[in-house]
């Protein structure tokens, strides 16, 4: 059998159970249970950087808050306080800082990315108990829209939601996004809008919001969603800005005859969507509700480094 190569690798740094190395180097077993059954879960956290000051992350208690809920509803350990949490992805920012393989200039935000499985034992499917979790983690520059995708919006498409039915919990086991990511990307597309029963669920990799006569509305927080940490964003920055907002079962015809439709994410932020299945959505321009939400954004994000 050939050699496992990871030569096409960077050598980035990255985190694995305590020590630092890099992605072209650092080895998990194959009986790890996040490899043989996608037995974790994740979070990823937008981390931010202004000149002379230290890196942020966005609404990291809420991840943590999210991360505690996914790790307790899969009987995890969480092996991390939230401190040590935010510990680890400073000192990736700054191993990636001395990296001779880092990007140059030296970015100024991140994108923190970690996993909890299970951790290592012989392949059977009950929840063993006792494993120490295994830990991976990297901070990496982030890949936000470009410009001419915030000026003029983005296309996706639509499909089906085929996923199994625990969908609020931040798992590792992401075929079903896979594949759905895939139906956008093979029609040129950023992503693609899902529907179950008839009813708006969420895209492949983002939360997704109808605006209709001023009113920002989202499917409810059940087990049929993942809430993303930007659901109480987008509320703080609708109450904020004097914007109704609600929660509740959104039928596939209102998605079709929004004025507005947004994605969001932690590397989208807040992004349009201007053209769903190959036509237009309201007027086909981002509309004024995206324009509100997205500079009161980014406000947020500067209030992070305020004293």
């Amino acid at each position: 059998m050939p050699p496992y190569r990871t030569d096409h690798l960077p050598p980035l740094p990255c985190y694995l159970n305590g020590e630092i190395g890099t992605l072209d180097t650092v080895r998990i077993s194959p009986l790890d249970r996040g490899f043989i059954f996608g037995d974790g879960v994740y979070e990823g956290i937008a981390v931010y950087g202004r000149p002379g000051q230290a890196p942020q992350p966005f609404r990291f208690d809420q991840h943590m808050a999210r991360l505690a809920r996914g790790l307790a509803e899969t009987r995890i350990d969480n092996p991390h306080t939230p401190a040590e949490w935010r510990q680890i992805a400073l000192d990736l920012i700054a191993a990636y800082a001395r990296s001779p393989a880092a990007q140059q200039p030296l970015p100024q935000d991140w994108f923190f990315y970690f996993q909890v499985t299970r951790g290592v034992a012989l392949r059977d499917h009950p929840m063993l108990p006792g494993l120490a979790p295994t830990v991976f983690a990297t901070c990496l520059p982030m890949k936000p829209p470009t410009a001419e995708q915030r000026a003029h919006g983005v296309a996706c498409v639509t499909a089906d939601d085929f996923r199994w039915q625990k969908a609020h919990i931040k798992s590792i086991s992401l075929l079903g996004a896979v594949f759905a990511r895939q139906i956008s990307f093979e029609q040129g597309a950023l992503e693609t809008v899902m529907f179950r029963d008839g009813f708006l669920s969420e895209a492949a990799a983002s939360n997704v919001w109808v605006v209709k006569g001023g009113v920002v509305s989202g499917p409810p927080k059940d087990n049929l969603v993942l809430e993303g940490i930007r659901y109480g964003a987008i509320e703080a920055l609708c109450r904020e800005q004097g914007i109704g907002f609600e929660l509740r079962r959104i039928p596939r015809a209102e998605v079709l005859a929004a004025d507005e439709l947004l994605l969001s994410s932690a590397t989208k932020e807040v992004l349009p969507i201007t053209t769903l299945d190959g036509r237009p959505v309201g007027s086909g321009q981002p509309g004024p509700v995206y324009r509100a939400l997205y500079d009161g954004y980014q406000r947020a994000k500067g209030a992070l480094f305020q004293p």
